[in-house]
């Protein structure tokens, strides 16, 4: 059959890429944000992580081929839908993977490439079994948000707070758990056939779990603005007022996950719903003029 390369292009899932953001967030946060030759790192260093998670979702449309075929969303992917056929499929899973390899050892450093190999052997272990282990499944999850933000602040040789770690990880639980409770409810008694480690779980449980990841990241993050560190690294104490951002961001998200049935792709629903999308831009504004506005 005919290359179609824009069937290649969707399975590369660029809307996802958005999770690969979090790379920047040791920029910000070090307040490099407006130097030069460190910003153009993170942006080689995001360029890197997108072409390297473009390759391993082709690849993990290849190994769930025979699922995808009958979910009633991921039917419609270029791969389960024929528009590519799996040579097609490798050929572009090798071309993204060997791209990524290729940018990383010119532009950056072997600690970025470290991180990089880690993230792949995390994902290989996902796909190959740890899937299939309750609750560690949403771990792993969760570990692939927080590599991100470990490479992002070897791209440029900053040390990493503990804190932003604490609520990367927090934050990516609270998104993978929302997504089994969507998987769940969309679809219902065939969900088990699709991803067996559903079966593990229940609704109440997922509920259970989402709330306690909730209440942790508002504490979590609640605590770091206030924190003796923070407010002597930034000479500030007015960060605690990025607060009601965070609130209504993740009591949004709840909203949209109990009463839209929404969560599934959360880098999608980000794009999707304005009120969300909003705040997260003036979350990011507000945070850059209290970092840099005192700080910087």
């Amino acid at each position: 059959m005919p290359l179609s390369l824009k069937g290649i292009a969707r399975s590369a899932r660029p809307k996802q890429w958005i999770k690969n953001f979090f790379i920047l967030a040791p920029l910000i946060f070090s307040q490099n944000l407006f130097d030069v030759p460190l910003l153009i790192n993170s942006a080689i260093a995001f360029a890197a992580f997108c072409l390297l998670s473009s390759s391993l979702y082709i690849l993990n449309d290849i190994q769930d081929l025979d699922e995808d075929k009958h979910h009633p969303v991921k039917s419609k992917r270029p791969l389960a839908s024929g528009e590519i056929n799996r040579t097609q499929a490798w050929m572009a899973f090798g071309l993204l993977l060997t791209a990524s390899a290729v940018v990383s050892v010119i532009f950056l450093n072997r600690n970025f490439m470290i991180a990089l190999l880690i993230y792949v052997i995390l994902q290989f272990s996902y796909s190959y079994g740890l899937k299939h282990v309750v609750i560690l499944d949403v771990f792993i999850v969760a570990a692939g948000f927080i590599i991100r933000v470990i490479a992002g602040g070897f791209a440029i040789n900053v040390h990493i707070s503990h804190w932003l770690l604490i609520c990367t990880l927090l934050l990516a639980l609270f998104l993978a758990l929302s997504k089994r409770r969507h998987e769940m409810v969309l679809l219902g008694k065939e969900a088990v056939n699709h991803r067996p480690i559903l079966e593990e779980y229940s609704l109440y449980l997922l509920d259970q779990m989402i709330a306690v990841v909730t209440a942790s990241t508002i504490i979590a993050y609640c605590l770091y603005t206030i924190s003796e560190g923070t407010v002597t690294r930034f000479g500030t104490y007015e960060l605690i007022y990025t607060v009601p951002f965070v609130l209504y961001g993740i009591f949004r998200y709840l909203y949209l996950i109990h009463r839209k049935s929404e969560g599934g792709s959360p880098e999608t629903l980000i794009i999707k719903d304005r009120p969300l999308l909003i705040d997260v831009f003036l979350w990011v504004v507000a945070v850059v003029v209290i970092v840099y506005g005192r700080g910087g």
